[in-house]
Formats: structure tokens, sequence, C-alpha cells
């Protein structure tokens, strides 16, 4: 059965926003990462960028494999095995641990992500079970540095960003984040007493201090278009692989 999306400009320009250019750079840094396999065996049936975009497009949809594989004209089975192969594979680069640069700045938050998996997430607020991730953000190019392993989604922001890593990645680095990080050394809006305004100074600080976390809150939007983050099904690593995988294309997308 023949199927109908293949790796052409049409199909990758719609559903992964990317150029051709760019998702040829997404397909060398997976077949650079071993998306071809050790080699030996049966051959994949279907070549190496179309089921790159056989995991964009599940990515982008969230699709079950059952309607995915008429789609590329393969069988369920078949799908999952690309998939599972695949996607931990196009994640976003760890970025090298930064100089002391005061200048250069970022920002941090958290997004719930409501997850099926009892053991990768927990009842959050928003009474569903869900899972916790931290990203980072440059506020000057709105590129994701670094997005941390999922957390629970009961856990407190701040308790989070202590024992996701990012800390030490961030050292030397100015970071501002929302009044759930008091305490973390991060830069945070200045407190609000009842019945006592805050002086004009810090009024224009804590504008300043908006206007710049948005950006993060802009990053979270743009990533949440893939809908593999609305409603993850899979259970064990999956919802970290595609949080990377995501802020990987993400940041192919930008325009430079």
């Amino acid at each position: 059965m023949g199927g109908v999306l293949r790796a052409e400009p049409v199909w990758v320009e719609t559903i992964t926003g990317l150029r051709m250019d760019r998702f040829a750079k997404l397909v060398k840094v997976v077949k650079e990462r071993g998306g071809n396999g050790p080699g030996g065996g049966r051959p994949w049936c279907l070549p190496l960028s179309d089921r790159v975009l056989l995991v964009a497009v599940y990515c982008r949809t969230n699709l079950t494999m059952r309607q995915l594989a008429p789609l590329f004209g393969i069988s369920p089975a078949t799908v999952c095995r690309v998939i599972r192969r695949l996607r931990p594979l196009p994640a976003l680069e760890r970025a090298p641990r930064p100089v002391v640069d005061t200048e250069r700045l970022w920002g941090v938050d958290g997004t719930l992500i409501p997850v099926r998996d009892r053991k990768a997430g927990a009842s959050s607020r928003k009474y569903r079970f869900s899972a916790n991730v931290r990203v980072v953000i440059d506020a000057d190019t709105r590129l994701v540095v670094a997005a941390a392993r999922p957390a629970p989604g009961s856990k407190a922001d701040a308790h989070v960003w202590r024992e996701s890593g990012l800390p030490a990645l961030a050292a030397g680095t100015t970071v501002i984040a929302d009044g759930a990080y008091l305490g973390t050394g991060l830069i945070v809006p200045h407190r609000k007493r009842a019945g006592r305004p805050l002086p004009r100074g810090q009024e224009e600080d804590d504008a300043e201090h908006r206007r710049v976390r948005a950006r993060v809150e802009h990053t979270f939007a743009r990533m949440k278009n893939w809908k593999v983050l609305r409603d993850y099904r899979q259970k064990g690593d999956g919802p970290h692989h595609a949080v990377q995988a995501v802020a990987a294309v993400h940041n192919l997308a930008m325009p430079r």
C-alpha cells in the first residue's frame, strides 16, 4: 500500500515549519546519532528522511499508530518501531557550561504536560495527571537553551528547579523567573505587601521583568502547537524525549 506523506517540501514545511535545508540538518543529526541502526538485518521500508517526518507528524498531531500507518503506507507495528527507534534522537543538544557572563540573560519557567503514566506524573492543581517540565531560553535569541527531565506535576516550581540540574548550567548567567522561584537565587519580581503599593522604581523593574519573562511563555505556546505535549499517552521516558525533540525543532524553525 502506497503512502500519502513523503519528505517533500510541501509536507515538511507544512507539518514541521522547517525549510528543507533545516529539515535536512535535522535528518543529518538523527543519522549521526544512529538513526539507521547498527547495520545488518532487514532494511527499513522507509528512507530515513521519511521516518524523521513520521516522528514529526506524530509529535505535531498526536495521532495513534493505527492512524499514522496508512498515511505512510506501512503497518502500525512498523510505525511503532520507527517512533521507538527515532524518538530519542532528534533531541536538543545540551548547551555547554557558559562562562561567567552577567550580561547574558536567560529566562526559566515551567509548564504542565498531561500524561497517562502514573509513575511519570501526579495529580496537579488542574486535577489531571501531569508532568512538570522546566525550560530555559535565551531572552535575546528566544532559543531553548535546555529542558530538564519532567518531574511529577504536584511538585513546586522552586523544588523542581533545584533538582533539575539546571542551576549548574546557569551558573554565571543572569536568570529571571516568576515569584514561584523565591529563594532560589534567580531574579524574581518584587513582592507586593497588602495595602502597600510598590515604589515607582520597583514598578518599572517589574514591568520590564514581565516583558522579558513573557518570552518564555511565548516559547511554551509555540512548543505546544505540537499536540504530543498536550496529552502524552506512552510510558517511560517518552515525555522527556518529546520535549527534547520539540525544543530542537523549535530552535531550527526560529529565524536566524
